[in-house]
């Protein structure tokens, strides 16, 4: 009800514009987690339809909404990677008690709206409403994210131990500072060890920390697969060709999350299954993933068909479930993913 039958305006007038922009990204942030855990079905995952016994999907939820002042702060920022992910880390767990839900998603989402904000400040973005990068902007993205990455220093190192205990992470044994020892982080200052040093040593078992080293590129494979996927849902067959994507927007967002979710599963071994059970395991997963994938794929039909793959992507779900094998690497890739569409322009 309008009391003083004045025209709606969806302006928000005490914000400048760089607040803004920083809200906006913060959103399209969680919004690209909320995205990924509403997805079903997503096999072995917490999704709208199963939870497992310790986290269920209220707490995805919940972390969610909890981060955004820490996304919010990390489009304005310009360092304090470590520091900014010890906040979200805090934030997450102060809302839930499902312990890690977004850890790796952290990881991955902090840079790239540190990358996002440094884009919206310079021409020709600077000063415009409704910030949003064109397609060929991605790559200029994940290279400003990586180039943040590589200027961390100690105190990042220092402030990810303290996020990692903090959080509960699951992560492979190493012997050179050993995340769950006290006393590593005294190493870490002794030897002037930065986080992007940690992920070097951890790129050849971590999916989370090669994306560090290797420039987000899994994420920008997940973006691109989920914006054909809709391209092809709702406006043909034809390639995206650069420019704004929100013109093929439309719906199937979550048949475009479980699509890219297998894709990206059948390509590239999930480290977190690696890790909670071995290299055997993670790989059964990826070729299963890639099977269901290929009977599709190869039977001639296009993306507004997708519903006719969704019974085999159940029952693998199921087995998955069964079992316990959650590939929470894959996802939150997806996470970064849909969060670089989303950049984009992305709707639904």
């Amino acid at each position: 009800m309008n009391p003083n039958n004045t025209a709606f305006s969806c302006h928000i007038p005490e914000l400048v514009e760089d607040s803004r922009t920083s809200s906006l990204i913060a959103r399209r942030a969680q919004l690209a987690m909320l995205l990924e855990v509403s997805a079903s079905p997503k096999p072995g995952n917490v999704d709208r339809e199963h939870n497992y016994p310790d986290t269920c999907f209220e707490h995805f939820v919940a972390s969610s909404v909890a981060v955004y002042p820490v996304f919010e702060l990390a489009a304005r920022s310009k360092d304090s990677i470590g520091a900014l992910l010890r906040g979200a880390v805090c934030e997450s767990s102060a809302w839930q008690q499902g312990g890690n839900t977004h850890f790796g998603a952290f990881l991955l989402l902090i840079p790239l709206a540190m990358a996002a904000g440094e884009i919206s400040r310079e021409p020709p973005h600077s000063g415009e409403a409704g910030f949003r990068l064109e397609a060929g902007e991605f790559e200029s993205l994940a290279a400003r994210a990586h180039a943040f990455i590589r200027a961390t220093n100690c105190e990042d190192a220092v402030d990810f131990y303290g996020a990692f205990g903090h959080a509960g992470v699951r992560v492979n044994s190493v012997e050179e500072f050993d995340l769950e020892d006290s006393e590593s982080t005294a190493d870490l200052r002794k030897q002037n060890i930065t986080l992007y040093d940690l992920m070097e040593i951890a790129r050849g078992y971590d999916l989370i920390a090669n994306e560090w080293t290797s420039g987000f590129g899994r994420c920008l494979e997940g973006a691109k697969s989920i914006l054909e996927f809709m391209q092809a849902r709702n406006c043909g067959a034809e390639a995206l060709t650069g420019g704004s994507v929100s013109s093929c927007s439309g719906t199937g967002i979550n048949e475009a999350v479980v699509y890219t979710f297998l894709k990206l599963l059948s390509r590239h071994r999930d480290t977190f299954i690696q890790t909670k059970f071995d290299i055997e395991t993670a790989d059964y997963v990826s070729s299963r993933a890639g099977e269901i994938l290929s009977s599709w794929e190869t039977s001639g039909k296009t993306a507004r068909d997708f519903a006719s793959i969704l019974p085999a992507v159940q029952e693998f779900d199921s087995e998955l479930l069964k079992k316990r094998i959650n590939p929470g690497s894959t996802a939150d890739i997806i996470i970064a993913g849909l969060f670089i569409a989303l950049l984009g322009g992305l709707r639904f």
